[in-house]
């Protein structure tokens, strides 16, 4: 039987702010090693069926399901690790957990072929994978045989953080390594007090989001609780359509579809206390060294510390200071006297705050989206199919850019209605259209692009190009771009 991993990826990660953005969120970050967390996920059951030959397990490419804005970083991401996704599925909008596995469960059981499906966020972090990877085969033998699993992490702490589950009684299974148990109930985030308590009965887990099941499971349970679900995920892929490596599910089917996660929508009717018909669901315990890198607190507990208990990622100093998370990503931070503090250093935003107050961080957010910034989706480089550019100065008037144009990328055919543009190559050969003329420049030449001109920029060349463009005119933001052609077939107010 095949296994097919679909990674979850609509999180916008806003509790781990300036380092994550809305338009580049925590998943897209290499917080725990060289590889983003994405990629980890991807990589995770990487030996499966190597280390488990009896069970016969086909480990499938992963499927992704994440929203538009985000298709070319995940396509990226994967290409970095010379991967291919099975596919990229297309959210018009969130609609939490629960739509955007059905939409998965439906295009992984095409044609009736029934994987196992092994759900993962795409933004957790394990420090032993062998072990998670042992978890799953016991999870793929329960899940083939028609249960529903869930993993539940065993605690190290009374967190106050996550939701928890209860364990039951324990299932007779002589063909799994580890234990497996009835799951009794779900239990919403406690206080301190009940967290406790809960750590200290030795029954209770925190709920990791990683469930496994047969596609046909899924359905007939979504059908079963969630039919409004189950109709509007199942027109919506219908209706879908694949645009190059994408599947764009229909916008207006999966907009009329209601939002809900996979725990409230089907895996709470499964626990024993709610499950009066059929067998509930299970739970195995899975204690791997796992953090869903929620807050900096969380990133600091699970990074490498010195022998004063301080995490240091960049340009980063502290003298007679313990228990600090310092992250420079532009230039030195140093911290001299100082306790349990966290500092993140970005080139346009700054946070310093105490690791108990960690959570708090959603204040700042909410403080941007209430003024309208900018800091809060963006950060000062930004992210393109082609490549990326990044803002060096700006006043009235004008604004200097720096461009890196991938090679054999280019941008859109497209024109500005209220800026003018001087383009001057630093590095690379470039490929200009200036209405009627098609010309190339090389390092340290540079041409005029007047305001309303049809222009595109395109890199012919095996190395990155690298352009200063310097915008001059009464309005310059990004939204004043009209596209006539564009590769990558983004809508007009699409980045």
């Amino acid at each position: 039987m095949r296994l097919q991993p679909v990674i979850l990826s609509g999180g916008s990660g806003t509790r781990l702010w300036p380092l994550s953005r809305e338009a580049y969120p925590k998943q897209f970050l290499p917080l725990t090693s060289e590889h983003t967390l994405l990629q980890e996920t991807a990589r995770r059951l990487d030996g499966l069926d190597r280390e488990h030959p009896r069970l016969g397990i086909g480990v499938l490419d992963p499927l992704v399901v994440c929203n538009e804005g985000h298709r070319f970083l995940v396509a990226e991401q994967f290409r970095l690790i010379h991967r291919q996704p099975a596919g990229i599925l297309l959210e018009p909008e969130g609609r939490n957990t629960a739509p955007a596995l059905t939409a998965a469960a439906l295009v992984a059981n095409d044609e009736g072929q029934d994987p196992v499906l092994l759900v993962m966020p795409a933004d957790h972090t394990m420090r032993d994978e062998a072990g998670f990877r042992q978890a799953v085969a016991d999870g793929f033998t329960l899940a083939a045989q028609g249960h529903v699993v869930t993993f539940g992490i065993v605690p190290t702490k009374p967190e106050t953080g996550y939701g928890y589950i209860r364990q039951g009684d324990a299932v007779p299974a002589t063909d799994l390594v580890g234990p497996a148990y009835v799951l009794r109930a779900f239990v919403e985030k406690p206080d301190a007090e009940r967290a406790l308590a809960y750590l200290e009965t030795g029954d209770y887990f925190w709920n990791s989001g990683l469930f496994m099941m047969r596609a046909s499971v899924w359905l007939r349970l979504i059908n079963k609780f969630q039919p409004d679900i189950a109709a509007a995920v199942g027109h919506a892929v219908e209706q879908s359509q694949n645009d190059g490596g994408f599947r764009r599910l229909d916008r207006d089917a999966f907009h009329a579809c209601p939002s809900d996660s996979i725990d409230y929508a089907v895996m709470e009717h499964l626990s024993e206390e709610k499950a009066a018909h059929g067998a509930p669901a299970l739970v195995l315990p899975l204690q791997v060294g796992w953090s869903d890198v929620g807050a900096w607190s969380a990133l600091w507990e699970v990074r490498d510390q010195d022998e004063q208990g301080n995490v240091l990622d960049g340009d980063a100093f502290v003298h007679n200071a313990t228990n600090n998370l310092l992250v420079a990503r532009h230039r030195m931070v140093a911290a001299i006297g100082v306790d349990n503090l966290v500092v993140v250093e970005t080139p346009d935003a700054v946070l310093v705050v105490s690791k108990d107050h960690a959570q708090d961080v959603k204040a700042v957010t909410q403080h941007l989206q209430r003024e309208q910034r900018r800091e809060l989706r963006h950060h000062q480089r930004s992210h393109r199919p082609w490549g990326d550019f990044e803002s060096i100065d700006a006043g009235e008037r004008y604004q200097v850019k720096r461009l890196t144009v991938k090679p054999g990328e280019t941008l859109s055919l497209q024109m500005h209605h209220h800026r003018a543009e001087h383009w001057i190559v630093v590095s690379g050969t470039a490929r200009v259209t200036n209405e009627d003329r098609v010309f190339l420049l090389s390092e340290n030449q540079s041409t005029y692009i007047p305001v309303g001109a049809k222009h595109r920029l395109e890199n012919p060349g095996v190395i990155p190009l690298e352009i200063i463009e310097v915008q001059s005119g009464p309005y310059l933001g990004e939204d004043d771009i009209v596209r006539f052609e564009d590769v990558y077939k983004r809508g007009a107010n699409e980045c």
